[in-house]
């Protein structure tokens, strides 16, 4: 894993509180079955891990994360809800620690854009796949986000992020990578394709661009862009040009992400 470059800031945790099974992860829904053995990779603060074990039971869901800290989002969320089929486990998903073909399916959401070797980590998911299982993941393509109205500091804040993110050996456009690493890991039965987070109503302008503008100047990520040579008045611009987006009675941003589904052969 690189360096993490959005960090574990409190507005980088609500957007992951936000996300469920149904918004991030429409497109692996059809193939989930009750019963089914899950791995959840990278899993966050586990909303999504937590939905996914919802429609998996009396089938499991094994929840990882790099570091035990991390992990330990997923385990409250875990309790929150009552949810009893989630283990946890410590792992890198470039070297997992579970035996071949121990799941049904593995799952990785907004995770292989940030690690250091996206081939070898498919083919780690792949390994720990059992025939006819399937790996799903799902990435984020920064260079094809697109909003309007075209506030320009937000073009110096998507600059300025995609350079942090290479800077960390990540890859922030990953969504429209991630099919020729399936093709790159072994797999040949592939199906990609594409969703999308659209924030144009004025309590999801707020939110989001609310939650750029406090990432921008008080996050981990506000240290890894003034190491690139950002000023304070630099990231205090940017996160006004969030702001000035809100406020624009007309203001639309789009997210895209790549998305693919590959079927281990039986």
């Amino acid at each position: 894993m690189t360096t993490y470059t959005h960090g574990h800031h409190e507005s980088v945790l609500r957007v992951h509180r936000w996300r469920t099974a149904g918004n991030s992860a429409a497109y692996l829904l059809p193939h989930l079955t009750p019963g089914s053995s899950v791995l959840d990779v990278g899993c966050g603060p586990g909303t999504i891990t937590a939905d996914l074990a919802a429609l998996v039971a009396p089938g499991r869901v094994t929840a990882v994360e790099i570091t035990d800290t991390a992990l330990d989002l997923a385990r409250r969320e875990a309790a929150a809800r009552g949810q009893a089929n989630i283990d946890f486990a410590v792992a890198d998903v470039h070297d997992l620690h579970f035996p071949d073909g121990t799941f049904d399916v593995v799952h990785a959401h907004q995770v292989i854009q940030h690690v250091a070797d996206p081939v070898r980590a498919l083919a780690e998911m792949r390994r720990v796949t059992r025939p006819g299982g399937v790996v799903a993941a799902r990435d984020a393509d920064y260079a094809a986000f697109t909003w309007f109205p075209q506030v320009p500091e937000l073009d110096q804040w998507l600059d300025l992020y995609r350079r942090a993110a290479r800077a960390n050996g990540a890859q922030p456009d990953a969504g429209r990578r991630l099919l020729s690493w399936a093709r790159a890991a072994g797999f040949t039965d592939v199906t990609a394709t594409a969703g999308v987070w659209c924030f144009a109503e004025p309590d999801d302008r707020r939110w989001w661009g609310g939650n750029w503008a406090e990432r921008v100047t008080r996050s981990d990520l506000a240290r890894q862009l003034r190491a690139l040579g950002a000023t304070d008045d630099d990231l205090r611009r940017i996160a006004d040009g969030w702001r000035e987006w809100v406020e624009a009675p007309d203001g639309w941003f789009a997210v895209l992400h790549g998305e693919i589904l590959c079927r281990v052969p039986a």
